[in-house]
């Protein structure tokens, strides 16, 4: 046996050790912390004269992959196994076998990919094919049209696009193809957009998401009997949205009669390894060419994708530039043929089984939950799984239900679909679901494990905590739904509040309180309606209660409004709205005190001012001028004593006026004074016998088992008992302050020591 290279042995351990720095989210030093904060965050720094070592380098491409997730307290990485390790030592093989000599070097690149081809067209059953591996997924699809070009114009290769305007090139794609697709082509091969033909899909009979066969035959007709030539048309074997398959048997036999090229693309696809595949994907083993990702469907990061493809001329191949001379270009699949290799047979067939045994398992699951419509092709081997939640026609509802037309109840369910994806793919990652729009059905929640479930690792303990908290938000839906129209009723009929239509939201509806005074100008409403909004939201989102409370998302059109989220089956909307409006008034008319207050507090300081200098005139009036020059009025003073009064002023803010200090020197005067002090008083509705916005009597199986509402009913009455002992506080502040004042008075007599006490309590 021969030794290994030990330049190759090295190339493995290097890539094994920065690996594992890059993977191990081991932490810097502070201090290189605190360099990293100065140097690569904000601006690029110079490179160093003396350069940096590997694990300096590494440490750095680790921040710069983790810099921000380390503030959240988290990563999210794909996983990378070690057929993903395989697949990242292929592109440094390449660099390194680009460096031989170049005999060896062809030698080397067509045996890699000869294998790899061959493995490929073994593994989808695709005879007699050739490959061609490209980055971009849509690059192996415009050779595949200079391929076609060039085959059915013979002098394209010397006269150009000058002969193509005598008789225009066709390319047909259908409706459900990828966004951007046929645009992408036309520029790639600086064609106008006339030469792309949008084919509909079926609207009487079949799939909606497969192209009509009978249109696309008279779409052909017509454009030949114009002077067009049809040139290539687009199958899907799995659209990118539903995942449903065309009837390419069907669209092969018009492809030859047309004499057009087929070409198939799709995640179904990867099923033909498998043993037993559905007719309709077998189908595409005969079309002239398909598209294949094994990147995302076996978990290789940085694969190529490989465009399999049959033709007999190897010169117009190579003009199509399908084939090269230049040997690195071969090594594109180095990368695949390492990877396919560490897999072997067993391993690829296992990955695209367990995937489709995931979409089998999701798809009994969904079968058995009320409100929750598939959209699936075949229901016994379908790779691709798209649900929605729709109205039970047969849910009773509280006189609530969706009214209106029909496109207002499709936005208010898709916003509730979108809400519902977004929720699975954040409380069960490992799943890999995600949100789609299609056409006909709208926003559905997707699960295709072959483009995710390598990555991921989804296991099937991961599909049943999928179901089971699609379980638990269904009734959230059903409800939020039901009390929607109950909700917008209840709000209509408070002169106080305004409710605000927002399909796109997924909740119970949007309100905003709307002030009551209509003495101000536009300007100073938008702002107290601001201000109301902006508090009355805060002591909404204060309470302890399963609603969700904001102010809208980040780019909504509707400002100063309450956005309020889903709802559960015991919720009382009634309830609800009352406590909005309760809580704006409050606001409300605390505002209005505050403003009061302001006025009075200004009034008081000016007639204070205006005492004292009156107080002022009259000591100067009493006292003489002399007294007042400094040195002789001392002198004065001295010799002839004067008994001044202090005359002192207090300010009542309750009612708004001075008064004098005078009861504080003369405890009768002070007794024999009456005063009442009227404050206002904010009533807090308490809910006796029952929780915060729940019907009373309501079920113990509600939705939501954590709501800790009985809490908010202790807050609440804790408020109403604060405010109930501050308000008889208020209502007697004279005698305290007559008791403070008392004191003061008796402090300030003069009294025999010894009888201090004495004359304190026969006071008293």
């Amino acid at each position: 046996m021969k030794m290994m290279d030990p330049t190759l042995a090295e190339m493995g351990n290097h890539l094994s050790d920065a690996m594992k720095i890059l993977e191990s989210g081991k932490l810097e030093s502070e201090q290189g912390k605190e360099r990293r904060k100065l140097s690569w965050k904000d601006f690029p720094g110079p490179l160093q004269g003396d350069g940096q070592d590997v694990v300096s380098i590494l440490q750095l491409v680790q921040n710069l992959m983790h810099g921000e997730d380390e503030k959240q307290g988290h990563r999210r990485m794909q996983y990378v196994g070690e057929q993903g390790h395989m697949a990242l030592l292929g592109h440094s093989l390449a660099a390194y076998i680009s460096v031989l000599e170049r005999e060896r070097l062809r030698k080397l690149t067509t045996r890699i990919l000869s294998d790899t081809t061959l493995w490929l067209c073994r593994l989808f059953r695709y005879e007699n094919g050739s490959a061609y591996y490209h980055e971009d997924d849509c690059e192996g699809l415009v050779k595949m049209c200079r391929l076609a070009i060039n085959t059915h114009y013979e002098d394209y290769a010397t006269e150009g696009f000058t002969v193509l305007s005598s008789k225009p090139p066709v390319i047909y794609q259908s409706a459900a193809s990828r966004p951007g697709l046929g645009q992408h082509l036309c520029s790639q091969l600086g064609l106008p957009l006339s030469s792309l033909c949008i084919v509909p899909c079926n609207t009487m009979f079949g799939s909606l998401h497969q192209m009509d066969v009978a249109l696309l035959d008279k779409l052909i007709r017509d454009d030949r009997e114009s002077g067009k030539l049809p040139l290539l048309l687009i199958a899907n074997a799995g659209t990118p949205g539903a995942g449903h398959t065309d009837k390419l048997s069907r669209l092969k036999e018009l492809c030859v009669q047309h004499n057009m090229w087929l070409h198939v693309e799709g995640v179904n696809l990867a099923t033909l390894v498998l043993g037993q595949v559905s007719s309709t994907v077998t189908a595409a083993t005969k079309c002239d060419s398909m598209t294949l990702t094994p990147g995302p469907w076996l978990g290789l990061p940085a694969v190529p994708a490989v465009t399999l493809y049959r033709h007999e001329d190897p010169a117009l191949s190579l003009a199509a530039g399908l084939t090269s001379s230049q040997p690195v270009e071969k090594l594109r699949a180095l990368p695949l043929w390492l990877s396919l290799q560490y897999l072997g047979h067993d391993g690829i067939l296992q990955r695209i089984k367990h995937a489709s045994q995931l979409s089998q398992q999701l798809l009994e699951h969904l079968k058995t939950l009320a409100s929750i419509k598939t959209s699936v092709e075949d229901e016994l081997n379908s790779p691709v799984v798209v649900f929605r939640f729709s109205q039970d026609s047969n849910t009773p509802s509280s006189g609530g239900s969706v009214k209106g037309n029909v496109a207002e109840e499709r936005d208010i369910l898709d916003a509730l679909n979108r809400w519902l994806g977004e929720q699975l793919a954040q409380q069960v990652p490992l799943s890999g679901v995600d949100v789609v729009e299609l056409e006909d059905e709208g926003t559905c929640v997707r699960f295709s494990p072959l483009m995710t479930a390598a990555a991921l690792g989804t296991q099937e303990n991961d599909v049943a905590a999928l179901v089971e908290k699609l379980g638990e938000m269904i009734p959230v839906l059903s409800c939020t739904l039901r009390f929607r129209q109950d909700f917008k009723d209840e709000v209509l009929q408070q002169a106080s509040l305004s409710y605000i239509e927002d399909q796109s939201w997924p909740g119970l509806g949007v309100v905003r309180y709307e002030a009551r005074s209509t003495d101000l100008d536009e300007d100073k409403r938008q702002y107290r309606v601001e201000k109301i909004n902006s508090d009355l939201l805060k002591k909404l989102m204060e309470l302890d209660t399963d609603l969700y409370f904001s102010d809208g998302p980040e780019f909504c059109e509707e400002k100063n409004c309450i956005f309020i989220g889903m709802a559960t089956e015991d919720l009382d909307v009634a309830e609800l709205v009352e406590t909005i409006v309760s809580i704006g008034k409050d606001i409300e008319e605390s505002g209005k005190f505050f403003e009061n207050m302001t006025e009075v507090v200004r009034r008081g300081i000016q007639e204070a001012e205006q005492q004292l200098q009156k107080a002022n005139e009259e000591k100067l009036m009493e006292e003489g001028v002399l007294r007042q020059i400094p040195l002789v009025g001392s002198v004065l003073n001295w010799f002839s004593p004067v008994q001044a009064s202090v005359k002192g002023r207090t300010f009542n803010l309750a009612e708004g006026c001075l008064d004098s200090t005078e009861p504080v020197y003369s405890v009768k005067a002070q007794m024999n004074k009456e005063a009442s002090l009227d404050s206002p008083k904010s009533v807090t509705k308490q809910f006796p016998g029952q929780k915060l916005f729940r019907r009373h009597g309501a079920g113990s199986d509600s939705v939501s088992d954590t709501s800790s509402v009985s809490h908010l009913e202790e807050s609440f009455r804790e408020t109403a008992h604060v405010q109930a002992i501050d308000a008889e506080e208020a209502e007697v502040p004279q005698e305290h302050h007559v008791h403070i004042e008392t004191e003061t008075a008796l402090s300030d007599q003069r009294v025999p020591e010894g009888q201090e006490t004495e004359s304190v309590d026969a006071l008293r």
